[in-house]
């Protein structure tokens, strides 16, 4: 499904690509009103409207293979298999390292004072003293 993907992505590319280009050789409104008073444009390739006729069509045209490029990758983006947990249910779990100084009953010692608090320390005893 991967491999299939990658075609419709080039094909999405390619035909961006083709719009972009037939879009900026496309004559404005404004060049229309040129052509009427003897610009030249009678005697191109395509008549006085055929090229705006072929470009407006190729890019219709163009425009569609995108559209439907851009649906076939929007589905095939959303035909993934769905889980049915949580995302953290794969999480590693996090463990907690052993105190090196514990006492007798695990605790761990306060600091001396005017002593930097132990790398385990929680809550106030994290603020530095003077």
């Amino acid at each position: 499904m991967n491999a299939f993907a990658s075609v419709i992505l080039a094909v999405q590319m390619l035909s961006a690509l083709g719009m972009i280009g037939l879009i900026l050789i496309q004559h404005g409104k404004g060049a229309d009103m040129g052509a009427s008073f003897g610009s030249g444009s009678s005697g191109s390739l395509f008549g006085a409207s055929g090229s705006a006729n072929f470009l407006s069509r190729s890019t219709a045209g163009l425009a569609t293979v995108f559209f439907v490029a851009t649906l076939a990758l929007a589905y095939l983006s959303n035909a993934r298999p769905v889980s049915s947990g949580s995302v953290l249910e794969g999480a590693a779990p996090i463990t907690a390292p052993a105190p090196a100084a514990a006492g007798a009953a695990g605790e761990v010692p306060a600091p001396a004072a005017g002593q930097a608090p132990a790398a385990g320390a929680e809550g106030a005893a994290q603020i530095p003293t003077k």
